[in-house]
């Protein structure tokens, strides 16, 4: 027994920091992948793209993520789907993730001077060709810092998820603190555990950002 609270309870805790990492990464994953396309969109040319995107991306920054988690589990609900707290949280991970992401992207995209296109229309390539073989190999290098920075907020943001009753970190720690009374021990060490995850990926993207500064000076 630690702080007054048995071996078995601090395991549970820990089960629910597996599933926190669990929906980060499906959060992160889902985000990647609608994030993405939807930085191409937001950096094209063609206007209607850009406004459609835009306006996905404010809604979605316009809606508390907690708001969102409820949207996506009752709304699916409704229709008659009986909607896993997992799929429903990771669904809802997806749409905020991919909004930031993609904003992110867009700006590393929008960073590459425009010479690189120029060139690219030298080359006879067209715009997918621009993209694939160009554009997108370049603005990855400057992308990797600040996406590896989001990824700390996606782990913390993830606690959102208690809301609709999803087993994560937050979830169980105050499952054991409404059965020991003992808040301050347990939401603690909760708090220890995110900071085991976090801290990890804070260092990570700041060795990144200054190795990406030596490199361009």
């Amino acid at each position: 027994m630690i702080f007054g609270i048995t071996y078995n309870q601090w395991f549970f805790v820990l089960r629910g920091a597996g599933w926190t990492i669990v929906l980060s990464l499906l959060g992160f994953a889902g985000g990647t992948i609608a994030g993405l396309p939807l930085a191409v969109a937001r950096a094209s040319k063609h206007r209607l793209l850009r406004e459609l995107s835009g306006l996905y991306v404010k809604l979605i920054q316009g809606i508390p993520l907690p708001v969102m988690m409820f949207i996506v589990y009752f709304g699916i609900s409704i229709a008659g789907y009986d909607l896993p707290a997992l799929v429903a949280a990771g669904l809802a991970m997806t749409f905020y993730s991919s909004a930031y992401l993609g904003e992110i992207w867009r700006g590393c995209i929008e960073s590459i001077p425009v010479t690189q296109w120029e060139a690219s229309n030298c080359l006879a390539f067209n715009t997918l060709q621009t993209l694939a073989y160009i554009i997108l190999p370049q603005a990855f290098r400057v992308a990797i810092p600040p996406t590896v920075g989001f990824l700390v907020q996606i782990v913390k943001n993830s606690s959102y998820a208690v809301v609709i009753g999803f087993f994560d970190l937050t979830y169980s720690a105050r499952v054991i603190n409404n059965s020991t009374f003992k808040p301050f021990a347990v939401f603690t060490v909760a708090a220890l555990i995110y900071f085991i995850i976090c801290y990890p990926l804070s260092l990570l993207s700041y060795r990144l950002e200054k190795k990406l500064k030596n490199k361009t000076n």
